[in-house]
């Protein structure tokens, strides 16, 4: 079981963002809680349901698309070293 098997769009934030990046052309686009749980018919969908069904809207491109969770933790570059 991975992470989009365990969360159902009903549970997200509506201000949460997911990253869709698609496998074929590397298109970016972001999908947020709000604009899924205004889709009646996929408010009780699994995340891998969406991620399955996810198509790149690229002109002439229609490949699948994977899904991530961008953290919300703020990140910095490596600064130690070896003592």
């Amino acid at each position: 079981m991975n992470w989009k098997r365990n969360i159902q769009v009903l549970d997200l934030d509506p201000d949460i963002r997911l990253e869709l990046v698609c496998r074929k052309c590397k298109k970016l686009r972001w999908l947020t809680g709000k604009e899924l749980l205004k889709r009646q018919t996929a408010k009780f969908l699994y995340l891998e349901d969406i991620e399955r069904r996810a198509r790149c809207r690229q002109r002439g491109c229609r490949g699948t698309m994977r899904m991530a969770m961008p953290g919300e933790g703020e990140t910095s570059g490596f600064i130690g070293g070896i003592a």
